[in-house]
Order: structure tokens, then C-alpha cells, then sequence
């Protein structure tokens, strides 16, 4: 016996960009918040190894200044792509975190490519 099902037709498939602006500045609106708490936990370390204000009770990995405010720096970076995202719709990173320490020519980005492609 065979038992058909017929499906209605959903939406079509969208094919331009920025589809998931929505969530990527929603987001992008949480990780501000994290990032500000990373920052506080970070300068609060920082000042009790410096003898300002009182110890931490956190202990672990982020006990240490030099990793909350990294973690820090990297939510903040993050939001603000999300949110730039969120607005524009076009995904951009800025060039400072897109080293090129060996940037190839063109003809030799294909030349690599080609070679790739051919195993």
C-alpha cells in the first residue's frame, strides 16, 4: 500500500542577504550586558592585585585580570559586529581583525585555488 501525503507550498526561499538581522542584533544586544560584566570582573581583579579594593570569591580561569578583560574585549568586538549587522544588513568585520600578513596577489589567490580544486 502506498499512502501520499500532499504538502501545502511554504514560504519561498529568500535569496538576499541579511535574513537573520532579527536575531544577530538580538544577539548582539545580549552580549553587552556579558561584556560589561567581564569588564567589571576584570578591573575589580585588576584592583585587588594592586591593593585598591578587596578580593575576588571567584576562583578559576577567570581569576586572572589578564583573561576576564580579553574575554572582555573579544564580547564587546563580537556585539558590535552583531549589532552592525542588525542595522545594516551587511556583514562586516573591520580590517583590524583581518590580518593580512601574507596577502597574495590575485593571479596567485587562483593559481591556489585551481590547485586545490585539482587534488
Amino acid at each position: 500500500m502506498i499512502v501520499r501525503i500532499q504538502l501545502g507550498t511554504g514560504r519561498r526561499i529568500r535569496r538576499e542577504g541579511g535574513k537573520n538581522r532579527h536575531l544577530a542584533f538580538a544577539c548582539g544586544a545580549l552580549l553587552v550586558p556579558a561584556s560589561l560584566m567581564a569588564y567589571v570582573l576584570g578591573f575589580w581583579r585588576l584592583g585587588s592585585d594592586m591593593g585598591i579594593v578587596s578580593q575576588p570569591k571567584i576562583t578559576g580561569i577567570f581569576s586572572h585580570w589578564q583573561v576576564a578583560i580579553a574575554a572582555a574585549v573579544f564580547l564587546h568586538l563580537v556585539s558590535s559586529i552583531l549589532n552592525r549587522y542588525g542595522k545594516q544588513g551587511e556583514f562586516h568585520v573591520p580590517k583590524v581583525l583581518r590580518p593580512s600578513i601574507m596577502p597574495l596577489r590575485p593571479h596567485l589567490r587562483e593559481s591556489f585555488r585551481r590547485r586545490a580544486q585539482s587534488g
